[in-house]
């Protein structure tokens, strides 16, 4: 037998694989509604987070449907050639981990870009806020989210933090990153907040300001944050689950 290299499953994805073997041995029939994420968390004990990063995995994997205001349902399992597929492909990194990898990366980059900027870096960070201001559609509107924090990256005058930036901006546009935003309503067309956060990290920029650039960097990913903690997927399937209580 040729050895096979171990592949390490994230968090998110382990739930997952659980569920979907629970679904396999007929623990949760088709049609019907899975727990709540509130009772999932306290019977895997893990974070609810977690639970709705699992349970996107599973709808991307056709194993579920998410209804919003409804829960979250078990499909008919998907087939290949007559073949049942009940596995969990996986997503690429969870959004609150990646989130969280950004809050630390991009709160030092803004620090180094109010360090470093010129005043083409700045030209270039305006322009994107122009950009977002003028969208009319999502998809222009994330184009020039991205532009934003790639022109701050570009601003600190390193290589490597524009690569890493490009990086993690990649992963933003993952299938269960995608899902994730539209099911809390971080990616509608133009997200209120964000419009106005950037604006604040170009002023601290623009002024040298470093801490208050690092500040306003941090409290806006601490929104997109609380974006994906804070609005449930599965609004309905329980009473107690309400607005505000996915810590």
């Amino acid at each position: 037998m040729p050895i096979q290299s171990v592949v390490p499953f994230r968090l998110y994805r382990q739930v997952a694989e659980q569920i979907a073997g629970l679904i396999r041995a007929g623990e949760f029939a088709v049609g019907d509604r899975l727990p709540s994420e509130r009772d999932l968390s306290a019977k895997l004990g893990v974070s609810r987070p977690t639970v709705r990063e699992a349970m996107i995995a599973l709808e991307i994997s056709g194993l579920v449907e998410v209804r919003t205001g409804a829960g979250i349902f078990v499909l008919p399992s998907p087939s290949t050639d007559g073949v049942k597929r009940l596995s969990v492909a996986d997503a690429g990194p969870g959004p609150i981990e990646l989130v969280a990898a950004r809050i630390v990366v991009e709160t030092a980059i803004a620090a180094e870009a109010a360090r470093q900027r010129t005043d083409e870096h700045l030209a270039q960070i305006e322009a994107s806020i122009a950009a977002m201001r003028d969208a009319q559609s999502e998809q222009a509107n994330r184009d020039a989210d991205r532009a934003f924090h790639a022109a701050m990256a570009a601003a600190t005058r390193n290589g490597v933090l524009k690569e890493l930036v490009d990086e993690l901006w990649r992963e933003m546009f993952s299938p269960l990153f995608e899902r994730m935003g539209h099911l809390t309503q971080l990616v509608p067309q133009t997200h209120p907040s964000t419009l106005g956060d950037h604006e604040q990290i170009f002023k601290a920029v623009a002024l040298g300001d470093s801490d208050e650039a690092s500040r306003a960097m941090r409290a806006h990913l601490h929104n997109v944050r609380t974006t994906l903690l804070d609005n449930r997927i599965d609004a309905g399937s329980d009473q107690q689950g309400k607005t505000g209580d996915a810590a």
